[in-house]
């Protein structure tokens, strides 16, 4: 490695540092396509989640993640563009590990579809729409402008995909009928609302050949609706978080089971087997977290009703472990598709390879030295983000990195 960068693999060579990986895998640097370290908001009534870019790129440093993909809103009166400056001077200034942004597209009105072509020749090149927000479907037509310029100008948009009308018209029926517990949250956001929403963004992508994005997909009828529009030949492809490979609705039957709320909601076994089908068979394109952690506090307020929960939580610190120990050391993922779909797939997918994604010279030394046989106990009050827990607290994981490289520098050492 010289200057940030793998200069030569193999044969003789000198450094000033030698690293010993006997018995270790060498990995390029996962790739969290999805993540949310900047506030969505500004102003009195605005929130924000807990990490920001130097706490969440630590996390991502310590569980061997070396670049993340940030949602970046526009706060009200701003464009994309003053959005994307400001998160851009906010990451270069806090972050640890490489970074780039998601533009959130708010308003398509000619001024914003304008952006879309300028962004792109300007180094970014996706874009992201909520089809979950009211204003969807009061603006459609715009959106699918906008998805059009995406098609036109080579960006990638990233789909939210729920029915807004189907969750109010079902969290309207649960808060009437008195059933505000966490238990009944899957009961708002049901699979329906995923599954139509899913389908419509499939149309779009057939309507308008913009490459399409479906994020955080949860569900084996939103899934199937994707291997669908794929078999097709359309250019869609496919994320989902850890949680739904990991964990099912029964949690929400738990004490604290409002900890595990997430646009969309856990679903059942059924459903997660359905996912890591998709990753083997390569329906699934990518995993990545949605890191958008609260306090345990903020997370399990009385106040709110199962149609209020607050959504998110933190998993930049442990989404390799886990999937590597729930996926390549129990035979259902290859450690070639492991990195398939933790880094390589992001990277072709968003215009970073083969600068990152793979281990090859020329490429940036985003590198991991992987310990396959380490074993620890998830304790989310002693990881890096400040929401304090993790929702596979008390698990034991077989397999976390041991040293993590970004651009040729250490940034990360064991749990340190």
């Amino acid at each position: 490695v010289e200057d940030g960068r793998i200069v030569q693999l193999g044969g003789s060579m000198t450094g000033e540092t030698e690293i010993d990986a006997t018995d270790r895998y060498v990995l390029p640097g996962g790739i969290d396509a999805h993540v949310h370290l900047t506030a969505p908001g500004s102003g009195p009534d605005s929130w924000s989640w807990v990490d920001d870019f130097e706490v969440g790129t630590r996390a991502a440093a310590a569980g061997g993640i070396t670049c993340v993909g940030n949602m970046s809103f526009p706060h009200g009166g701003q464009s994309m563009a003053d959005g994307l400056a400001r998160d851009l001077a906010d990451a270069e200034a806090k972050a640890i590990v490489d970074h780039f942004q998601h533009p959130v597209l708010m308003t398509p009105d000619e001024t914003g579809v304008g952006e879309i072509e300028e962004l792109a020749a300007a180094g970014h090149p996706s874009l992201k729409i909520f089809l979950s927000f009211r204003r969807f479907d009061r603006n459609v037509d715009g959106y699918l402008r906008a998805m059009q310029a995406a098609a036109a100008s080579g960006s990638v948009v990233a789909v939210h995909c729920e029915d807004p009308a189907i969750m109010h018209c079902c969290g309207t029926a649960l808060t009437e009928a008195g059933h505000t517990e966490a238990r009944h949250f899957p009961e708002s956001r049901p699979v329906e609302a995923e599954r139509i929403a899913t389908e419509r963004a499939v149309g779009y992508c057939a309507t308008t050949g913009a490459t399409t994005y479906v994020v955080h997909l949860s569900s084996a009828a939103a899934l199937a609706a994707c291997r669908a529009g794929r078999s097709r030949g359309l250019p869609l492809y496919v994320e989902t978080r850890p949680i739904y490979l990991h964990l099912n609705r029964d949690r929400f039957a738990e004490p604290d089971g409002a900890k595990y709320a997430g646009a969309p909601p856990l679903r059942t076994d059924a459903d997660r087997a359905a996912l890591w089908a998709g990753l083997a068979d390569g329906t699934v394109s990518t995993v990545c977290t949605d890191h958008a952690p609260w306090t345990l506090e903020d997370k399990l307020d009385p106040s709110l009703t199962a149609a209020e929960l607050r959504h998110g939580m933190a998993e930049l610190e442990t989404m390799l472990p886990v999937l590597w120990s729930e996926g390549v050391a129990t035979g259902k993922l290859s450690v070639a598709r492991f990195v398939e779909v933790t880094s390589t797939s992001a990277a072709r997918l968003f215009g970073l390879y083969p600068g990152k994604g793979t281990v090859a010279p020329g490429s940036d030394a985003d590198l991991v030295i992987w310990n396959p046989e380490e074993i620890r106990v998830v304790d989310g009050a002693t990881m890096h983000s400040r929401a304090g827990y993790s929702p596979y607290d008390g698990w034991e994981i077989t397999g976390w990195p041991e040293l993590t490289i970004s651009r040729g520098e250490i940034v990360a050492r064991g749990s340190d």
